[in-house]
């Protein structure tokens, strides 16, 4: 993979706009934080402006972002120092990004790890299972059984509300 040269300070704030809320999304799947959150979206940026490849499209850039946005939010979820927050002790915090949470969205992040970003991803961003599969380096087969599985946890924590297609 190549790599960009210095990106100018338009190009960086160019990127941040087309992608900032669906990064923030896709953090606060893992995080299940606006803090935790916000720092995980700027420590992407910051990946980017660092080290980020030479882009050849729209999707590739994207792609790039959410999958170094999980892996960030990953390796912090890992570290000894960490503890599982609940959801719902930062629901009054005041955010620039809250976000708003339905019982779907929550059934999604209750989901085990393995199915959350597939789920996320297939659902709420519109990438067929191919394209998954390709973000986030896994075989076709695996991003297929990831949805299946996830789809019999939603129904059974959702019931009448989960519409499977």
């Amino acid at each position: 993979m190549t790599y960009a040269s210095p990106r100018t300070d338009e190009e960086i704030a160019e990127i941040y706009t087309r992608h900032s809320k669906m990064l923030f999304r896709v953090c606060f799947a893992y995080m299940k934080n606006p803090m935790d959150t916000e720092d995980a979206v700027q420590e992407t940026f910051f990946h980017l402006v660092r080290s980020g490849p030479a882009f050849v499209s729209a999707e590739h850039e994207k792609a790039w972002l959410i999958r170094t946005a999980s892996n960030i939010c990953k390796n912090a979820l890992r570290h000894w120092w960490r503890k599982r927050e609940n959801i719902e002790d930062f629901r009054d915090l005041q955010s620039e990004e809250r976000v708003e949470t339905d019982e779907v969205f929550q059934a999604v992040m209750d989901l085990p790890e393995k199915y959350k970003t597939v789920v996320y991803l297939y659902y709420y961003e519109g990438y067929t299972g191919a394209e998954i599969a390709g973000i986030l380096n896994k075989p076709k087969s695996t991003i297929r059984n990831h949805l299946r599985e996830a789809r019999v946890f939603l129904k059974e924590r959702l019931g009448d509300d989960f519409h499977d297609e």
